[in-house]
Formats: C-alpha cells, structure tokens, sequence
C-alpha cells in the first residue's frame, strides 16, 4: 500500500489544479442539501437522482465509480474511537485493501497512535472537520478554518502536508461548501453504499453489517462505514472475501478520482 503515497501527491497536486476549472467565485445556491440515495440493489448502482448529479459534476464532487467495473472503495467516518478501529486496520493489511479514514479533530487528539498506523499502512486520511459542525452553515471563512485546523494539527502528528478529500459532517452540504472546498484544493468525496452503523452503543450483529454491505453493493461502489460499530469490525473479513469472490477489487480514492477525470488508473492497490 506504501505506493499510493505516490499516487496521493500526484493526485493532490491535480485536484488543486483542477479547482480553478471549478470557477470558485460563481454564484452558488444557498439551499442546503442532506447527502441521500435510491439504494443500491442487485448490482444495480445507487442513485442520487438528477439534480443531485448536476450539482456534485459541477465542482467536481463524486460518490460512485464507473457502473461497468467490479470495483469498490472503502470508506470510513471516525469521529471518536470505540475499540474497533485497530481490527479495522489488521483486516484491511491481511487483505491488502486500501481504505481512506475521514477524520475528525477530535479522533486527530485522542488516537493519534492509530492514526499514525493508518498512514504507516498506506491509507489515505480524509477531511471531517475539525469539530463536525453542520458545515453548509458555516461562512466561507468558518469552512476554511474547520477544513485548516485538521490539516494543521494531521501534519503536526504526520509530516503529512494537507487532505485533499473531504466529506462533510452527516452528508449535509451546499453548493457554497463545494465552491468554497474546491478553491482550497479539496474535492468532495459522497457515498453510495451505507446502512445505519453510527450508534456506539447499539449492536444489531455482524450478519446485519455484512447482509446491508453485500445487498448494495455494485460496481463502482464507493463504501461507507463507521469504526465504532463492532458489527463493521467483525464483518469486514467476510465482506471483502466475499466481493473478491464475486470478481471485485478494491482500490483507494486516488484511483477513483483518476477514472473520474478519465485518466489512466496508475495504482492496481488489491486484487481479488
């Protein structure tokens, strides 16, 4: 996985460069936009509906991959740690499947061993805001601040320059937060694939975690899950074995983003 260091600085320059062609400055609508899909069924892939895709291809936004690859992009929110993440990560190495963590401040300041293994093992660190705040509410200048105090405080604990995807807090987002995180080098990264997993407290079981992953999941699936959620931890195994099976593998964002813009995938990061 140490290679997608390589890719991740190549494609952070891109997406930086690319963020002009975004036309930053525009008027923007100010409506606020609560992140959700026609679900993923039989190999179908999940749909946000038209004005949703508009408005994400217009900054540059994404939330699935190609429909006509058996590929699929692990994805994890954290927030706060709850135990589980570090099962997480030994799955992910044993299966050699990259995955992208979407942090918090908050998770930056109380596990920053883990985070330091995450970047060791080769995963990419997403941006969450520093304080998980409802993001599209926020002025231009809150945005950058919640978007820079991560930033900041992951190269302090890294050496590891910047983020360049970013997911905000609960999928709650505008067209502004798009502008605004494209003028400072970020793309937005959505999801196509979730189920409700956030609950810290509540176990509804592996098989649940695992039946909600294999039911959605399709080509191009970009996957969301929590680390609190010890149904996630101890499905994780049989769920990659499984999509392997059913011929996918799995790839990193940076990969994701290349195929997005229609350039050459650089990075085969797992296959089945």
């Amino acid at each position: 996985m140490w290679k997608q260091h390589i890719v991740g600085a190549v494609i952070a320059t891109f997406i930086i460069a690319a963020a002009i062609s975004f036309n930053p400055y525009s008027a923007a609508s100010s409506d606020e936009y609560h992140w959700g899909l026609k679900r993923a069924k039989n190999g179908e892939p999940a749909e946000a509906g038209a004005q949703l895709d508009q408005l994400l291809e217009k900054y540059g936004a994404i939330y699935k991959g190609k429909p006509d690859k058996k590929v699929a992009y692990l994805t994890f929110d954290n927030g706060y740690e709850n135990g589980f993440t570090e099962s997480i990560l030994d799955t992910l190495k044993k299966e050699n499947a990259p995955a992208t963590f979407f942090l918090t401040g908050h998770y930056l300041e109380s596990a920053p061993d883990l985070v330091k293994r995450m970047v060791k093992d080769g995963h990419t660190i997403g941006n969450h805001s520093w304080g998980h705040p409802n993001m599209a509410r926020l002025t231009p200048d809150g945005m950058r601040s919640e978007w820079k105090k991560l930033d900041d405080k992951l190269r302090e604990l890294t050496g590891i320059e910047r983020t360049t995807y970013a997911r905000p807090p609960e999928g709650i987002f505008n067209a502004k937060l798009l502008e605004v995180g494209n003028a400072e080098g970020y793309r937005h990264i959505f999801w196509s694939v979730a189920f409700k997993d956030w609950e810290r407290d509540v176990r509804r079981g592996a098989d649940y975690a695992y039946n909600a992953l294999i039911e959605q999941l399709h080509p191009g699936a970009v996957i969301l899950m929590h680390t609190v959620a010890q149904d996630n931890a101890e499905a994780l195994p049989r769920f990659i074995a499984e999509a392997k099976k059913q011929g996918y593998t799995f790839l990193s964002l940076d990969d994701l983003v290349l195929e997005h813009e229609d350039l050459p995938v650089a990075l085969q990061s797992s296959t089945p």
